[in-house]
């Protein structure tokens, strides 16, 4: 279990729960360091105060809030610390909502809370299985990283998660950024929730969702670090043709999905849009026009046998 990043409590009420903030996600991508090509030297980014035009070191470094480009005011990490709020030192849980309730866009990084001692186990288990039974996620405030947030308590498992959420005026009005008004028919929503139904499943476990990625660039770097040539890009799959007919594309894709998981390869009946079923029945006439000619023909050639050659 990785280290404590934050101690406190969560105030329930009248009820103190002393915990610690543990960070409940891992981050496994391959990072790269700088380097000077010519030499392979590291290249390094270095802090320079602009009045003594010099190197500083970070003990020298402190904030400031810039009122104007001729005054600063300084401020101190413990002035930071000791803010009159509250939520300084405590997660003070201000409300309970549906968890359906809270826009996913609002939702930030997790946090794993981990009751701190004994005397905390039972408060902790206690907000934990009433959130479970109740089907409620808890919104809270705390201080953190210079700030007042906005919390997200909610139940995974056995334990009780922190998610920062963002402030109500940080979410951009997306109604510009809408698509113009189209008209949609009753075949193609069908259709495309056909397609939704055979791309459900219950889980996102398997190699779909694997980062295939990372796995690719550390085959790069053992391969060169063993001094053979990277691995070589697999051949792309043929790209599908321009679909223009949306309606074809959604049961393409309907298609695809079957193939996909295996299934047979027997096509559900779909009803079709108005327009194709007409172009059916006026081609089903044709092959009728057809025959009707060919009788006509056989009766003329009959007509000719039968009649006799003229004397000389």
């Amino acid at each position: 279990m990785p280290r404590s990043i934050w101690s406190g409590a969560i105030s329930f009420g009248l009820v103190t729960i002393p915990i610690n903030v543990v960070p409940a996600t891992e981050d496994h991508s391959i990072r790269f360091h700088q380097y000077h090509v010519r030499d392979m030297g590291r290249v390094r980014v270095r802090k320079f105060c602009e009045v003594e035009d010099r190197e500083v070191q970070p003990d020298e470094i402190g904030k400031g809030y810039e009122i104007s480009r001729d005054q600063i005011v300084p401020v101190l990490d413990e002035e930071l610390r000791q803010l009159p709020l509250p939520t300084a030192r405590a997660i003070e849980i201000a409300a309970f909502v549906p968890a359906e309730s809270i826009d996913p866009i609002r939702i930030g990084e997790g946090y794993y809370l981990q009751a701190s001692g004994t005397v905390a186990a039972k408060p902790y288990a206690l907000l934990r299985k009433a959130l479970e039974r109740t089907s409620k996620v808890a919104v809270a405030k705390f201080a953190w990283h210079g700030r007042e947030r906005l919390g997200l308590l909610r139940v995974r498992d056995e334990a009780i998660v922190l998610h920062a959420m963002r402030w109500p005026d940080e979410i951009r009005d997306p109604s510009e950024l809408g698509p113009p008004d189209v008209r949609l028919t009753e075949d193609e929503i069908t259709e495309a929730e056909h397609l939704i139904d055979r791309m459900t499943r219950d889980d996102l476990e398997g190699p779909d969702f694997v980062d295939h990625y990372t796995e690719a660039l550390q085959q790069v770097i053992e391969a060169k670090r063993e001094g053979h040539a990277p691995p070589e890009a697999p051949e792309p799959e043929a790209a599908p043709g321009e679909v223009l007919d949306l309606m074809t594309a959604l049961q393409a894709s309907v298609a695809q999905a079957r193939a996909s998981r295996g299934e047979g390869a027997e096509a559900e009946v779909h009803e079709l849009p108005r327009k194709k079923a007409a172009a059916r029945k006026t081609a089903k006439k044709a092959p009728a026009k057809e025959t009707a000619a060919k009788k006509t023909t056989k009766k003329t050639a009959a007509k000719k046998a039968t009649r006799r050659p003229r004397s000389a």
